[in-house]
């Protein structure tokens, strides 16, 4: 059975570790296609975890899911929503276990539309323009070993100094210290 969509379009969060979204996109390559999974915390855009492979195996998206987990302190999260779009990988047995064990809860948008996982298709979005097909970007990438190094310094540049205008123009990682500060008056 299928999880519920518990998320119904709003994908907003009053605090970190409430609402990750999720989602792959796939990048041509000379050595065939490569896929990449990214996991982001909605109240502050931040990549929390991600994932380059040369397919879309279940595999994939749990060590995105384990990355995401690790980045938290590695604790379980208990009241985590965790919304994917229909795909396979986030419909698994194998993906709906492992939250459970790590005390958060799958959301499952519609099939075949994308306003349900926006923020997900958003962050996709950015990847490409910014680090893909940005000026920088070769015409095509070699293979996906190449890919994840280059996704893994525009990761740390998105959580790190990308200005986001959802977080007041601030990077996302500024944003959750910010929070956390604000929590400690």
């Amino acid at each position: 059975m299928r999880a519920p969509d518990l998320v119904d379009r709003n994908v907003t969060a009053d605090r970190p570790d409430a609402l990750w979204v999720t989602g792959i996109t796939y990048v041509h390559t000379r050595s065939g296609m490569g896929y990449v999974c990214f996991i982001v915390d909605a109240f502050s855009r931040r990549i929390v975890g991600w994932r380059v492979a040369s397919n879309m195996k279940t595999d994939m998206v749990l060590d995105a899911l384990e990355m995401a987990r690790r980045s938290r302190g590695g604790r379980r999260l208990v009241g985590l929503v965790t919304h994917s779009d229909a795909g396979s990988q986030f419909t698994s047995v194998r993906f709906t276990e492992r939250l459970d064990e790590i005390g958060a809860r799958p959301s499952i948008g519609t099939i075949a539309d994308s306003y349900d996982n926006a923020l997900a298709e958003t962050t996709n979005g950015l990847f490409k323009a910014e680090c893909v097909y940005g000026p920088d970007a070769p015409k095509l990438w070699d293979d996906a070993d190449e890919l994840e190094l280059a996704t893994l310094t525009w990761v740390h540049w998105f959580n790190h100094d990308r200005l986001h205008s959802h977080c007041g123009d601030v990077p996302p990682d500024e944003f959750e210290t910010a929070h956390y500060a604000a929590q400690q008056n």
